[in-house]
């Protein structure tokens, strides 16, 4: 098996110093996961760019959350499940609206609900919902801007999700309490 080193800013390709050092401002470290992207100044530029822009749109950080955390369950990422978990906590959605999408169940807050159903149909079905599924989450008070923005959302988390699945990060220990496998 292939192993991916975890690099810190000092060890990182130069051309992904700049990505890092904007993950640790932000969170105050930086991810292991990052840290697997680094090997990639492509990747990890991506990463910080897409990312940028989705916390940068219409949905509050809790909705960010809900659907981060559903794409991670959804795509079976252990590490970013266990991340966003923490995170969706910390933004304020319940805990047991946060157990429900880890269990790959509807959250009981209808805002999350509809978020996650739509996360979750979007990436099982590779885009291509059906127009009970957009209609349903249009009657949920979204609009057809928001139903876009989940895309640009899922397509950031994927990026995500599909190197934590490649690349196995360690967990970090604040991160623990919330391990989730598959």
């Amino acid at each position: 098996m292939q192993t991916f080193p975890i690099h810190t800013i000092e060890s990182a390709p130069e051309q992904s110093t700049a990505s890092l050092q904007a993950l640790r401002s932000a969170f105050g470290f930086v991810p292991n996961i990052a840290g697997a992207m680094a090997t990639s100044p492509v990747l990890i530029r991506t990463l910080v760019g897409m990312f940028g822009n989705v916390h940068g749109g219409s949905f509050s950080e809790r909705q960010i959350q809900t659907l981060l955390l559903t794409n991670a369950v959804t795509n079976a990422c252990s590490w970013a499940v266990a991340f966003h978990s923490f995170l969706a906590l910390k933004e304020g959605l319940d805990a047991p609206d946060v157990q429900a999408i880890r269990e790959r169940r509807a959250p009981g807050d209808a805002d999350a609900a509809a978020l996650s159903r739509l996360a979750r149909s979007l990436i099982e079905t590779r885009g291509r919902l059906d127009d009970v599924e957009i209609d349903a989450f249009l009657a949920a008070g979204f609009s057809p801007a928001h139903l876009l923005e989940v895309i640009a959302v899922v397509a950031a988390s994927t990026i995500t999700n599909y190197t934590g699945n490649l690349t196995r990060p360690p967990l970090e220990a604040t991160f623990r309490p919330h391990a989730w496998t598959a």
